[in-house]
């Protein structure tokens, strides 16, 4: 098996492990509604940090984080606007894992939805 597809494998098993616990501490039992809450929550969140990755690689900040740099340090030193680094250049995460996981995990739970509802 390929490395890097044990390596999806395992984080799948572990944030699938990780919604079995939080549902076992939060709702004191597992259900396939806890199941679907916990689940729900944790690919919103990995889909969204994505997202945010995502826009932030596009280069949409840059000008806002640039002009935020200049004016704060304004006082100590002089420098140019242009020698500012860009925040895409800075965040060198990368996204498609996330994504990759976070449609994972709402898929899963989607067929647990339809599970519930059928």
């Amino acid at each position: 098996m390929n490395f890097r597809l044990k390596k999806k494998l395992y984080t799948l098993i572990f944030t699938q492990l990780a919604i079995f616990i939080i549902s076992f501490i939060y709702y004191r039992n597992f259900s396939l509604i806890s199941y679907i809450n916990i689940s729900f929550l944790i690919s919103a969140a990995l889909l969204l940090t994505a997202l945010l990755l995502y826009t932030i690689h596009t280069g949409f900040y840059d000008a806002i984080s640039r002009s935020f740099n200049l004016v704060f340090s304004r006082g100590k030193e002089k420098r140019k606007f242009e020698d500012i680094p860009r925040l895409s250049e800075m965040v060198t995460i990368d996204e498609k894992p996330l994504l990759f996981h976070g449609l994972m995990n709402g898929l899963l739970m989607l067929i647990a939805l339809m599970v519930y509802y059928f």
